[in-house]
């Protein structure tokens, strides 16, 4: 059942309409005041209630989807999140396809593009040669211009022999194993941990040091059953939560 949120408008205040409002709802979350599942008041409520347009309501509710506080699907009320962006390990979408079908904005800046001989790790997760030349991606990925991932990829150079002269800001791997170099994928192995955050890590990702993260590891494979991608994902663990679905065999 909605309950009436206790919501205010400081008109005076430094921080824009949207900002208080996030910051009240994020307040509310933490306290216990709104849980999880419980349904939130719409867009046009909200307004109505503050007595200002549905605009910067409407960017109060995309910050909140951001960070999972907020969860809306076409169609139907908005629910309260868990504050951590649900990531299920069982379907197979890259970094920009899962964020765009949960109606957020992704965006990714590249740290460092370089060859390197693969190391004993990379050549076990890549079915390779030791000392194999593999591309090591490095890139910083964002959810509404926040980051909340640090991606190392490492692609074999016999697959990608060009990766290095195209252009990689901001392109999905994923989109580009497909369409350029028609790799299909089919599926990828997963191994999930936790870790915390360095110095430099926190630095990146905008947490603070000894952060909680989540720590995965992925090889995936395209249709002919080769290793074309061996990653290294470290993801801030207050964003995201892993999940997966057990199916009993019979």
């Amino acid at each position: 059942m909605k309950r009436t949120l206790n919501l205010h408008i400081a008109p005076d205040s430094f921080l824009p309409y949207y900002q208080q409002i996030v910051e009240q709802v994020r307040a509310l979350v933490k306290s216990g005041a709104l849980t999880e599942g419980e349904v939130f008041s719409s867009e046009g409520e909200i307004a109505k209630a503050l007595g200002i347009s549905k605009m910067p309501v409407r960017q109060a509710f995309l910050k909140l989807r951001s960070e999972g506080l907020l969860i809306i699907e076409k169609g139907r009320r908005p629910v309260v999140g868990s504050s951590r962006v649900p990531w299920n390990f069982q379907e197979l979408r890259g970094f920009s396809e899962e964020m765009r079908r949960r109606g957020l904005v992704p965006s990714s800046r590249v740290l460092s593009l370089k060859r390197i001989s693969a190391d004993a790790e990379v050549s076990q997760a890549l079915h390779l040669h030791n000392d194999e030349t593999v591309y090591c991606l490095q890139r910083l990925r964002y959810v509404d211009a926040e980051p909340v991932a640090l991606v190392t990829s490492f692609l074999p150079v016999a697959l990608f022999p060009d990766l290095d002269q195209r252009e990689l800001e901001g392109v999905s791997l994923y989109q580009l194993f497909e369409t350029v170099y028609r790799r299909k994928l089919n599926w990828a192995e997963e191994e999930i941990g936790a870790t915390t955050a360095n110095d430099e890590q926190a630095r990146m990702l905008g947490t603070a040091p000894g952060g909680a993260l989540l720590f995965v590891r992925e090889t995936t494979y395209d249709l002919q059953r080769t290793a074309i991608e061996y990653s290294r994902s470290l993801l801030r663990a207050d964003r995201y939560k892993a999940t997966v679905v057990s199916v009993r065999k019979r």
